[in-house]
C-alpha cells in the first residue's frame, strides 16, 4: 500500500482468514483486505509510516497476530472493546454494519479519541497461557455443574454422572498443576502470588488471576485497578435527579467474578465478617455489600502487589465505629 509520510490512523476489522484495514488521513479512507497470515500482515505493517496508530477490536484470538506484529514494529496499538465501538457507531449515526464500515469506524475512533484511550500492552507467552487456563478452568466448572444439574434427578445415570464428575475433576486438577508450574517458574511472580494469597478469602485461583493482571497492566492507583475490574459504580445523575448506581462492568468478566467469589469466601472469616455486618447494618443488601468487599479485596491486592507488603487485617476495621 502506498501511503503518505504523515502519521495514519488505522482501523482493522479482523476475521479468522482476513483483515479489512482502513487507513484514515485527513478525513479520507483508503481500504484494503489483508490475509490474516504473518507474511501478509508484516508486509502491510511495514508499508505504514512510523508512528501510525492502529485500532483493532478484541476478537478472541484472531486479532493477536496483527496486534502483536504491530506492537513489535513500534506502532501504537489500541485493543478496543467491541461494545465500545458499537456505542461509538450509534453516536456518530452509522446506519449499517459491514467489514469495511467497521474498519473505517475504528480508524475514525482512533483518529478522534486516541488521547483518551490506553495503549495495548501485549502479554508475555506465560501471562497469556495463565489467562487462558483460568478461563478454561471456569468453563469446565460451569459445564460440570450443568451436567450434574441435568442428570442428578434421572434414574439409572448415577454411575455415568460419577464418571463424568471424576473426569471433569481430573481436567481441572491438570489445569491447576500447569498454573502452579507457571507461577513457580518465576521467583518474582511466585513471591507476589504468595503475598496476595495472605488476603483472607483469596485462594490459589484468585491469587493467580490477580498476580497475572497486576504484573501485566501497570495501574497508578487502587482506584484505577477497581475501575479496570469493572467493579466501579457508574453514576446516573442529571440536575436534581440522582439515579441508581450500577457497576460499569468494563473490565475482564472472569476477574470480576473471581473477586466476588473471594468476597463470598471472605465474609466467612473473622477478618472480613465485621466489615460485612457493618454495611449490612446500614441497610445495604447482601449483594451490594459483597460488591463493596470485592472492591476492598481488589484495593488490598493492588496495595500489596505495588508496595510488596503483607496483608494487615487490622486496617480493614480501623475506621469502623
Amino acid at each position: 500500500m502506498q501511503t503518505p509520510s504523515a502519521v495514519l490512523n488505522i482501523g482493522a476489522d479482523v476475521a479468522k482468514n482476513a483483515i479489512v484495514v482502513a487507513c484514515c488521513s485527513e478525513g479520507s479512507f483508503l481500504v484494503r483486505e489483508v490475509a490474516n497470515q504473518r507474511t501478509a500482515v508484516l508486509a502491510f505493517l511495514k508499508s505504514l509510516p512510523a508512528g501510525s496508530r492502529i485500532g483493532v477490536e478484541s476478537t478472541g484470538t484472531y486479532h493477536e497476530l496483527f496486534a502483536e506484529a504491530a506492537h513489535q514494529l513500534g506502532f501504537l496499538v489500541f485493543l478496543l472493546n467491541p461494545k465500545d465501538t458499537r456505542h461509538y457507531a450509534k453516536a456518530v449515526g452509522l446506519r449499517g454494519k459491514t467489514d469495511r464500515v467497521d474498519a473505517e469506524l475504528i480508524a475514525r475512533m482512533i483518529a478522534h479519541e486516541h488521547t483518551k484511550l490506553h495503549a495495548w500492552i501485549p502479554p508475555t507467552p506465560q501471562q497469556r497461557e495463565i489467562d487462558r487456563l483460568i478461563k478454561r478452568r471456569a468453563t469446565l466448572i460451569s459445564l460440570r455443574e450443568a451436567v450434574e444439574m441435568s442428570l442428578h434427578e434421572l434414574d439409572g445415570f448415577a454411575a455415568d454422572l460419577k464418571a463424568l464428575r471424576t473426569h471433569f475433576n481430573q481436567l481441572i486438577a491438570r489445569i491447576d498443576l500447569r498454573v502452579k508450574a507457571l507461577i513457580d517458574a518465576s521467583p518474582d511472580r511466585k513471591q507476589n502470588f504468595t503475598r496476595l494469597c495472605t488476603i483472607s478469602g483469596v485462594g490459589p485461583v484468585i491469587g493467580t488471576a490477580l498476580v497475572n493482571i497486576l504484573e501485566r497492566v501497570p495501574l497508578k492507583s487502587a482506584d484505577a485497578f477497581v475501575a479496570f475490574t469493572g467493579l466501579d459504580p457508574r453514576p446516573d445523575d442529571s440536575g436534581q435527579h440522582r439515579g441508581k448506581r450500577r457497576l460499569s462492568k468494563r473490565g475482564p468478566a472472569e476477574l470480576r467474578r473471581l473477586l466476588y467469589l473471594a468476597a463470598m469466601s471472605a465474609i466467612k472469616t473473622k477478618t472480613w465478617r465485621p466489615l460485612y455486618e457493618h454495611y449490612r447494618a446500614k441497610g445495604l443488601s447482601s449483594t451490594t455489600t459483597l460488591v463493596i468487599l470485592a472492591r476492598r479485596i481488589a484495593r488490598t491486592a493492588w496495595s500489596i502487589y505495588t508496595y510488596k507488603t503483607e496483608f494487615d487485617p487490622a486496617r480493614l476495621t480501623n475506621h469502623l465505629t
